[in-house]
């Protein structure tokens, strides 16, 4: 999630009472909740930085009681169990909203790389910003009732997030239940759409095919876009050698090869279609130009 959702849940969590177990405990709260970003600088490193060590070890959960501590540390809290649990629970209140997207985490870092997501909310949510923001502007205008706002919020915030887990569920299954270019799709996605909850945009991945499509919980699946996925290639081999194509193969969710002929051999798109598609990408492709002898002449994102 975007750092304006975890800095309000962390507002509010203090709020909540945990601000009074040390003092200074709002600014612990709100640094807590946003301290597992600090790989954030890998953006100094570009898309490639990013990619490789954005949303690494800092947000598995074994590091958790560590990042804890610098929170406390920044604001001199007074440490105490209680003060020491409350920076916990703001560090768990930032993984559980980035599990909730459909960039995901990798919880169980070092012993698996592999990326936990529920793909139920964006990473810019702006009804989740709605429901924080109404509550602070509540709280400032009602400041002696602000511990009961703030629960009614993160209350409200979980039945948000369960609703959201309900309609994912019912456009997997109304996906699922279709067939594409006459068969049955061997995976199915959903990723939440920008405004509309009700609304998701599927991916259909079957036999040498993807199609991407609008889902829609009341009205069903809409017409999808298909595309044909490139067979495999030397060249693909090729490319997967570089340290570029490796950081994103690792990373990657939903992974599509792209292969356009050019002047001097192959170039080669590798793409995540969480976050685009073969005809409009984004940011999350990397590509490779391979000659006719199989040679890398240019990789980069």
């Amino acid at each position: 999630m975007d750092n304006i959702t975890h800095s309000l849940v962390g507002l509010l969590l203090a709020r909540a009472g945990l601000e009074k177990t040390t003092p200074h405990g709002t600014a612990m709260m709100v640094l807590a909740a946003n301290v597992p970003d600090l790989d954030g600088v890998a953006w100094l490193g570009g898309t490639l930085g990013m990619i490789e060590y954005h949303r690494t070890y800092t947000h598995a959960l074994v590091f958790t009681p560590l990042m804890a501590l610098l929170p406390m540390l920044l604001v001199c809290a007074t440490f105490s169990w209680r003060s020491y649990l409350a920076s916990i629970a703001g560090v768990l209140s930032h993984l559980l909203l980035d599990w909730t997207n459909e960039y995901g985490i990798p919880l169980v870092l070092p012993f698996s790389n592999h990326y936990f997501r529920l793909d139920t909310v964006n990473l810019i949510d702006v009804w989740i910003w709605a429901i924080l923001v109404g509550a602070v502007v509540a709280m400032a205008l009602a400041p002696r009732t602000r511990r009961s706002l703030a629960y009614a919020a993160l209350a409200a915030l979980l039945a948000f997030e369960g609703f959201r887990t309900v309609t994912h569920a019912r456009a997997i299954a109304v996906m699922s239940a279709q067939l594409y270019e006459g068969a049955s799709a061997r995976r199915v996605t959903a990723s939440p759409g920008a405004f509309n909850p009700l609304a998701w945009r599927g991916v259909a991945e079957g036999p040498g095919f993807v199609t991407i499509l609008p889902v829609d919980v009341v009205h069903g699946a809409g017409a999808g876009r298909v595309y044909r996925t490139a067979g495999p290639i030397p060249a693909m081999d090729a490319a997967l050698r570089t340290h570029p194509f490796q950081v994103f193969t690792r990373w990657s969710q939903l992974p599509f090869w792209k292969v356009t002929p050019v002047e001097e051999g192959l170039r080669l798109d590798l793409i995540d279609l969480r976050f685009g598609d073969p005809d409009h990408p984004g940011f999350a492709r990397v590509s490779a130009i391979v000659d006719r002898a199989g040679k890398v002449l240019h990789v980069g994102f």
